[in-house]
């Protein structure tokens, strides 16, 4: 990743993922084999995740996410989850940039689900997730849907 500072402390950091905004303290400490920033790349978005579809995940929990994707990519959005009971939860944060798909679900069980995947050639999503408030809980997810 090259990394290019202005005198105002902003860096522009060009890689294969895109292009980045980051701060120059941050950029400086910033190892070159270190995956970008969780940052938004400035990317258009590939494909359009707006509607209900599922997702399936390796330790058997599956969800059902109602999503709303805006010209620049970003989502909101509702979910629901089964763990032997129905948890609804919100997409708090989350955005399409270039084939890649990234978004974070709160649940009302108070965990939050954080899901980082991207576009595969048959047009399913897939990816890791992790559990954010259990440390070292990860899954692997997955689409039947195409997009």
């Amino acid at each position: 990743m090259r990394t290019k500072c202005t005198a105002v402390a902003l860096c522009l950091a060009v890689g294969l993922g895109g292009i980045a905004l980051a701060s120059s303290a941050g950029a400086a400490q910033t190892p070159s084999s270190a995956p970008p920033p969780v940052e938004r790349l400035v990317k258009a978005p590939g494909f359009k995740v707006t509607g209900k579809w599922a997702i399936y995940q390796s330790n058997q929990i599956h969800a059902t996410v109602d999503v709303t994707q805006d010209t620049q990519g970003n989502l909101s959005g509702t979910a629901k989850k089964t763990t032997g009971t129905m948890v609804d939860g919100t997409i708090e944060q989350g955005f399409v940039d270039g084939n890649y798909i990234y978004f974070v679900i709160n649940w009302e069980d108070r965990t939050k689900g954080r899901y980082i995947g991207s576009l595969g050639a048959d047009r399913t999503l897939s990816g890791d997730s992790t559990d954010l408030s259990t440390p070292g809980s990860e899954a692997k997810w997955s689409t039947r849907q195409t997009f």
